[in-house]
C-alpha cells in the first residue's frame, strides 16, 4: 500500500468518525456573521463523506471534491437520494469548482497530503471575497486514555520507524500556521478545538483500524496484521469502546476583496 492511497480503504471508512459540531457549529456561526450568512460550502478531499455529513447536519450545503473514485463512490452512495452536497472529482491544487463560489471551503484530515502554495491559491479564487478556509483534523485525543495510550505503545514496538503522518497531534501539526500564512491569499489565522468521545462496537472499532492508510503503508501487511491481531486481543469481549478525539481546526481569512 502506497501512503496516501485510499482506494482499498474506502469501504473501510464507514467506521471512522466524524468531527466536532461544536467546534463546527462556532465556526459555522462566526462566517455567517462575518459574511452575512454562508451561500455553500466546499469540502475538499472529502473521501467518503465524514465531513460533508457534519456540514450537512448543521445546516449546510455545497460541494464535495474527492480525487479518489473508490473513496468519492462511498460519498455519493451515502448521499444518494439527498440533494445538499454535488460530488465531483478534483483536488486541492484543481478543486474544478467555479469563481467565487463559496463562503467556507474546508479540508478534513487531508491538508497535509495537498501541495500547500498551489492549493492555497485555488482556494483563494473559488471562495467569494473575504471567505474562510479551514484545515480541521480529528486525532485521537490518546492522551485522555491509559488504554488508547498502552495500544499506541505496542504498535510503535511492532514498528519502531513508524512516523505517523495523518494524524493531527499537536506534535505532528507543527508548521501548519506557517503553511497557512505562507501566501499572500490568506491572513487572520486563528485555532478551535475540542474534545469528543464515540462509544464503537467492537467491530466498528478494528474496522477503523483497517482504514488507517499511513500504518499500513510503513507496517507492511505482514506487521499490520500483526498490529490488528495485537488489537483484537486487547479488546475481545468488550461490546463497546468508547474512543476520545479532539477536533482542531486551523481558519484563515481570504484577502479577496
Amino acid at each position: 500500500m502506497k501512503l496516501g492511497d485510499f482506494t482499498n480503504l474506502a469501504k473501510d471508512y464507514v467506521n471512522r468518525t466524524g468531527y466536532s459540531e461544536r467546534v463546527l457549529t462556532v465556526l459555522r456561526d462566526y462566517i455567517s456573521g462575518q459574511q452575512g450568512g454562508i451561500c455553500a460550502v466546499a469540502d475538499v478531499g472529502a473521501g467518503t463523506g465524514k465531513l460533508t455529513e457534519n456540514l450537512e447536519a448543521i445546516g449546510l450545503h455545497g460541494y464535495a471534491v474527492e480525487p479518489n473514485d473508490a473513496m468519492r463512490a462511498e460519498g455519493v452512495k451515502l448521499f444518494a437520494g439527498r440533494d445538499t452536497f454535488v460530488w465531483s472529482e478534483g483536488t486541492a491544487e484543481v478543486t474544478g469548482l467555479p469563481d467565487n463560489s463559496v463562503d467556507w471551503l474546508l479540508m478534513g484530515s487531508s491538508f497535509h497530503w495537498a501541495d500547500a502554495p498551489t492549493a492555497l491559491e485555488e482556494f483563494h479564487r473559488v471562495l467569494r471575497p473575504g471567505g474562510f478556509f479551514t484545515a480541521i483534523w480529528n486525532p485521537r485525543n490518546l492522551e485522555s486514555s491509559e488504554f488508547h495510550m498502552d495500544i499506541e505503545r505496542e504498535i510503535q514496538e511492532i514498528v519502531p520507524e513508524l512516523k505517523r503522518i495523518s494524524s493531527g497531534s499537536r506534535k505532528n501539526m507543527n508548521g501548519t500556521e506557517q503553511k497557512l500564512l505562507s501566501t499572500p491569499y490568506f491572513s487572520d489565522l486563528f485555532l478551535m478545538e475540542a474534545p469528543h468521545e464515540v462509544p464503537m462496537s467492537h467491530e466498528r472499532y478494528l474496522g477503523a483500524w483497517r482504514s488507517v492508510n499511513d500504518i499500513q503503508a510503513q507496517a507492511g501487511e505482514e506487521r499490520f496484521q500483526k498490529i490488528l491481531d495485537m488489537i483484537y486481543e486487547k479488546t475481545k469481549g468488550m461490546d463497546e469502546i468508547v474512543v476520545p478525539y479532539f477536533s482542531r481546526a486551523f481558519t484563515v481569512r481570504s484577502s479577496k476583496k
